[in-house]
């Protein structure tokens, strides 16, 4: 039996290694686009590949129906995964958030043991092929790669991901070929990924970071809270807690919904008591009197977001302490507890680590993630309609689809 898998990504290797291990008598070329299979994975986690995660449920992903990897996640947990690793020869380093690593620390151990597993089983990779179309005639599949017709296979898995870091010559060729076999699927979108917004006093707080309190507010309703580090950019902000929180506030963007952050600087503080703090900050010596506000504001907040702060507060810069009341510093309390940037949109696909929408999965059977339009064609990976959150959740989901579709794969 023959068998053509579309992508060798972590889905594709993870499935051609479990069909080829099921039957031996599979033939299974991979197609990819890049040079060698596996360049996701190389740059997941900035190099050291959060390479999956303990604690997985469908409530760290999102798409049309988050349920859909239910069955997955239950097939193919992280214990099974753990025990895949070990049969490659991978160790691995559980975090006690639990994330998980390679032991080595550094993602090329992962490609590289993944490349040995294949080439130990024969499996064929095919480099620098780009796929163009795939056609059906007589139960066989032929594949247009390279403008040469590649034939008679038995079996196809799509499992080419979407168009997140196309520098990785990612692509959403995936979704071309799903469509000419009538699937259809949902619009796609970056995900975990900087956002870009509609304020331009971001630019003058660039580099600045801090640990705040990131509040999502879709259609003026409060839809998600995170607590993690903000950094300002000269396009908007970035940092852990926007790249989590940019899942649900990319996705209202994709449904031209309103988009709105509200950033609060000292989140274990109250306005009150932030007020509090400011008035004694003023108040702590005679000589600051005559002093600027902006000035003596950096013992508190860094100097960049001084002036940026008295700017929204409406208060003049070169005010001095004398010169502020009680009214005043509420406002500059409120304005750290509810720093507010309107979204209008992200820094696009080139710089996000996943893709969220994708091929419709109530076309796809979730239990073998066959196409239920088209025999023996499977889907796996990012080219289906889910993503998950940041800290290996995409890369657990697609090895788990791999694993169900190369089951699928190796039945005669």
């Amino acid at each position: 039996m023959k068998i053509a898998v579309i992508g060798g990504g972590a889905a594709g290797i993870m499935a051609s290694i479990t069909a080829k291990r099921l039957n031996k008598d599979l033939q299974i070329d991979i197609f990819d686009a890049n040079k060698s299979v596996g360049k996701k994975i190389l740059a997941s986690g900035n190099g050291r590949c959060n390479i999956s995660n303990t604690e997985i449920t469908s409530k760290n992903y999102l798409g049309e129906d988050p349920s859909f990897v239910d069955f997955a996640l239950k097939e193919f947990d992280f214990k099974a995964f753990e025990k895949f690793c070990k049969s490659i020869g991978l160790l691995l380093d559980i975090k006690e958030s639990s994330k998980v690593y390679p032991l080595s620390n550094e993602a090329k151990s992962v490609t590289k043991l993944l490349e040995l597993a294949l080439n130990t089983l024969d499996i064929n990779i095919l480099c620098e092929e780009f796929v163009k179309e795939i056609k059906k005639e007589d139960n066989k599949f032929s594949i247009l790669s390279n403008d040469i017709w590649h034939k008679s296979y038995d079996k196809v898995l799509i499992s080419s991901g979407l168009g997140a870091a196309p520098q990785l010559r990612s692509s959403e060729i995936g979704l071309n070929l799903a469509q000419n076999f009538n699937h259809t699927f949902n619009p796609t979108y970056p995900s975990l990924v900087g956002l870009c917004t509609v304020e331009n006093f971001t630019k003058e707080l660039a580099g600045v970071k801090k640990e705040c309190k990131v509040s999502l507010y879709v259609n003026r309703n409060l839809e998600e809270q995170i607590l993690g580090d903000v950094l300002f950019t000269s396009y908007g902000v970035s940092g852990f807690a926007i790249l989590d929180i940019s899942q649900r506030a990319v996705f209202a963007l994709s449904n031209y919904m309103d988009v709105e952050l509200r950033i609060n600087f000292f989140p274990n503080i109250n306005a009150n008591d932030l007020a509090n703090t400011i008035s004694s900050l003023f108040k702590s010596a005679d000589s600051l009197i005559d002093e600027l506000v902006v000035d003596v504001l950096a013992g508190l907040i860094p100097n960049k977001l001084c002036k940026v702060l008295l700017d929204i507060s409406k208060i003049d810069l070169n005010a001095k302490i004398k010169d502020i009341n009680t009214k005043d510093i509420k406002k500059l309390a409120y304005n750290l507890n509810e720093f507010k940037l309107k979204i209008e949109d992200t820094q696009g696909f080139a710089h996000a680590e996943a893709s969220g929408g994708g091929v419709r999965t109530v076309e796809i059977d979730n239990k073998t993630y066959e196409s239920k339009l088209c025999s023996n064609l499977f889907f796996a990976g990012e080219v289906l309609d889910i993503v998950g959150n940041r800290g290996g959740f995409n890369l657990h989901f697609a090895w788990a689809s791999g694993y169900l579709a190369g089951k699928s794969l190796a039945k005669p």
